[in-house]
């Protein structure tokens, strides 16, 4: 059919198609399945009658109807069922849809319809069925219909292919979608979700591990967010077909986005996660550095490498060990021609402070002598095709079968697997492969059958949620079986909630200056779209780094959420001391600055799980309003105290930075600098610019190897003098409880506020846990004024001084209410 078509009339037919190409109109022309039908898109058509039920609107145009949903004063989902009929309402990105709702209501006028809440309003178009959303204060739209909804009719599978398009403003810019390559800005670009594995991946490829179809549109200083709830292969459009458009359609399900306003970027991904969940406070041992090669074995060869960890004085607190660990690559068994004792080998490396983190695939053997296999054939456990044959695939063992984990009674037996290597004392897992790959054909095929939570799909449906469902297996299990302890989880594919369960690694990356480039845009793009705990494979997992290049890594990864070195097997070995000089020693100094940094690091984790704040805010997010900053993408603040500048250029003894409004300290140099300006930085080899919010408080432990070998006997604190007032907090708990649940904490606020003449401090407490250390020691920074007197709570304090950094040093008992520190 497609030869009788010319190539004018091929791109006609692209052009009348949104959102599709002319390739992927010639595919589906090709198709003999749709070579029985003409492409026909229908669209909504004018509104008819609107039916109210609670916090939800049915409009209908005769045929097809279209919900409208109040999920909160800044939330609203919208949903077209085109025959009128909605699928069961079941998410597992959104486990509740509903919120807190203070107030809204349906007007009607001559032309259109207005659903309003406090903060936003929701007009449908009479005439035409377009959609829009405007802010309530400013009267401003944020995001309007280019056309109506419409669909295809898929005869081959079933259900439709679902499309929305919106307008794209001339100098609107668009972030997150969280896993893609490339740069941070996705104006003028198109992608696709598919969960895949994506072996030493390229700038610009697509797709990758993940699926997060969540974006943030900027226009006007102002920001809103899409998220498509849709697990099908999805596919977003940014200006790339047609600069004044937007879409996003899927190849199946519902055409289901929610609309999630602003007007700040950090409004809309706070309010995103309100409907996804934040990441779980991890251990606090997980946040520091983690050591992983593709493999560690014998189990001589993993003491070598934890030993030189401690002979070399670099602090670690976990050690990896990858599939070679398995008798045959056969999930939740040992090898033991290579580890004869892993008990014992657990214990020995638990006793000098490091932890022991394994790998879990999905594929499972097929071997009747196996009992994973047995047990899971026995229970019709695994995945099976349409015409009732297992899905049977090659991975690492061979042949495998693979367990459906989108059935709660799969992940229950799953999740209980892991209980032999949690009583051998395993500290965390690692599952990988879970796309799910299979050797040669990729993934599984479409027709594959999954339980889907009773709701029942093909592969098409569920592939994008099997890694999240697997980890969320992992996770669940492992919290029964550790039973108060915080399970430390990681997984390579994932869909939107993906963060309830795990942390994430960007995947199979290459040692190239341009992949810690790609590194550091993907985990604040990961950040700002949800996913939070997010690192890279320090040093790249294939091909070979220099001393250079894995120490900017290193350096970077410092200031990551998740910090893991990584390498394939057949590279050269990839330990922060083998380099040699000067390398060893500056990779040990930031190394040694995280672990200092570490309650400050564990504060920023807490803000994220209970307020839902990134962890990672690229420049964008700090000032939306400067389109400049929309662009600049190598910057971030860790938290919202301490900006990272790293350098990401081979060879660089400097580099210019970008500092956002307010005041800078240089955290080397303690120099104050004025923001919304640039300068050149020096960047030697052994520093990378760090600059530190004016008024911050920030905590430090001293230096530890692993977290928890020393006793907090005073902590230290960083005050950042500033001539206004900011807030800083510190949380403190057992580290690795959920007892914090039970308001066994404490959440510190730390309020500094300077005059020029005098610096005030006040503190207020939260929560009943009780820290071991009595005393605060600060070390005051950038005072203006000759001190004269201090006093805390009214209790004059006479043991002062300055050290030969000019920093005022003085002592308080860590409860105190108030300091007031006066000038001459």
């Amino acid at each position: 059919m497609a030869e009788d078509i010319n190539n004018d009339e091929k791109q006609i037919i692209a052009e009348t198609i949104v959102g599709e190409t002319t390739e992927e109109v010639v595919q589906h022309l090709n198709n003999p399945v749709t070579d029985l039908k003409p492409i026909v898109k229908q669209y909504l058509t004018e509104v008819k009658g609107v039916k109210k039920e609670g916090n939800k609107f049915y409009f209908s145009d005769g045929n097809a109807r279209v919900e409208v949903r109040v999920v909160s004063d800044e939330i609203i989902r919208v949903r077209l069922a085109p025959h009128g009929v909605f699928l069961d309402d079941f998410s597992y990105a959104v486990p509740v849809v509903d919120q807190r709702v203070t107030t809204f209501r349906l007007e009607e006028t001559e032309t259109h319809y207005a659903i309003s809440t406090s903060t936003v309003t929701c007009k449908v178009s009479k005439a035409d069925f377009l959609v829009s959303f405007a802010d309530n204060t400013t009267g401003m739209v944020m995001s309007e219909d280019a056309s109506p909804m419409h669909w295809e009719e898929n005869v081959e599978f079933g259900g439709y292919y679902v499309f929305a398009t919106k307008d794209c403003k001339s100098e609107e810019n668009f972030f997150g979608l969280g896993d893609k390559s490339g740069n941070m800005n996705l104006r003028g670009r198109k992608f696709q979700n598919w969960n895949t594995d994506a072996y030493s991946f390229g700038w610009d490829q697509d797709p990758l591990y993940r699926t997060i179809p969540f974006y943030i549109g900027i226009h006007e200083s102002a920001s809103y967010g899409i998220f498509f709830d849709n697990t099908f292969r999805s596919y977003f459009d940014f200006g790339r077909e047609n600069n004044d458009k937007t879409s996003f359609w899927a190849d199946g399900g519902e055409l289901q986005y929610y609309y999630i306003h602003g007007p700040h970027m950090m409004d809309v991904v706070k309010r995103y996660q309100t409907l996804t969940g934040t990441h779980k406070l991890p251990p606090k041992w997980a946040l520091g550095y983690h050591q992983c090669r593709w493999s560690y074995y014998p189990e001589s060869r993993v003491r070598e490498v934890a030993e030189g960890f401690r002979s070399n004085q670099i602090p670690c607190d976990a050690i990896y060990l990858d599939i070679d660990y398995m008798d045959g690559y056969r999930c939740f068994t040992w090898n033991k021609k290579y580890f004869p004792d892993p008990k014992k080998m657990i214990k020995d490396l638990l006793n000098i402070g490091m932890k022991t983190v394994v790998m879990i695939d999905p594929g499972i053997k097929v071997d009747d002598n196996y009992w994973v296999f047995k047990e899971g054939k026995e229970k019709n456990f695994f995945c099976r095709r349409s015409d009732d044959y297992f899905m049977e695939g090659h991975v690492w063992p061979g042949r495998c079968q693979f367990p459906d984990f989108t059935n709660p009674a799969v992940r229950e037996w799953f999740g209980g697997l892991y209980k032999e290597l949690v009583e051998l004392g395993v500290a965390g897992f690692w599952n990988d492969m879970n796309e799910p790959a299979v050797f040669g054909a990729g993934t599984f095929p479409n027709d594959v059958r999954h339980n889907y939570e009773g709701y029942r799909g093909s592969h098409r449906k569920a592939h994008n949620v099997y890694g999240m469902q697997m980890v969320r297996s992992t996770y669940d299990g492992l919290k029964k079986l550790m039973r108060n302890k915080r399970p430390f989880t990681i997984t390579r594919a994932g869909y939107s909630g993906m963060q309830r369960y795990a942390c994430v690694w960007t995947g199979d990356n290459v040692a190239t200056w341009e992949h810690l480039k790609l590194g550091n845009i993907q985990c604040q793009r990961m950040s700002i779209s949800g996913v939070p705990f997010c690192g890279t494979d320090i040093g790249g997992f294939s091909g070979e780094p220099d001393g250079e290049l894995f120490t900017r890594w290193i350096q970077l990864g410092t200031f990551s959420p998740f910090m893991r070195a990584h390498s394939a097997g057949d590279t050269s070995v990839r330990e922060p001391w083998s380099f040699g000089e000067p390398f060893t020693s500056i990779n040990r100094k930031f190394i040694e600055l995280r672990y200092r940094l570490m309650p400050y690091i564990y504060s920023v984790f807490w803000e994220h799980h209970r307020y839902g704040f990134p962890i990672l805010r690229p420049l964008a997010m700090l000032e939306q309003e400067n389109i400049s900053n929309h662009f600049r993408q190598d910057e971030f603040t860790f938290g919202d105290k301490i900006l990272v500048c790293p350098v990401l250029e081979q060879g660089a003894t400097s580099r210019t930075v970008y500092l956002p409004k307010g005041q800078w300290y240089n955290f080397w140099t303690h120099e104050l600098l004025n923001g919304e300006n640039e300068y050149n930085i020096e960047a030697k080899l052994e520093d990378m610019p760090l600059f530190v919010r004016a008024g911050s408080v920030v905590p430090e432990y001293p230096v530890m190897q692993y977290v928890g070998e020393k006793p907090i006997d005073e902590l230290w604190l960083n005050v950042y003098y500033a001539d206004y007032e900011v807030n800083s907090f510190l949380f403190e708990d057992h580290g690795d409880t959920f007892a914090y649940e039970q308001d066994i904490y404490l959440e510190k606020k730390f309020s500094v506020r300077g005059d020029g003449k005098n610096l005030f401090i006040e503190q207020t407490i939260e929560g009943l846990y009780t820290p071991t250390y009595e005393l605060y020691d600060y070390n005051v920074i950038g005072v203006p004024f000759k001190v004269s007197k201090i006093y805390v709570d009214d209790k004059e304090v006479t043991d002062f001084s300055f050290d030969d950094k000019k920093r005022l040093r003085f002592k308080s008992n860590k409860n105190f209410m108030n300091i007031k520190i006066f000038g001459v």
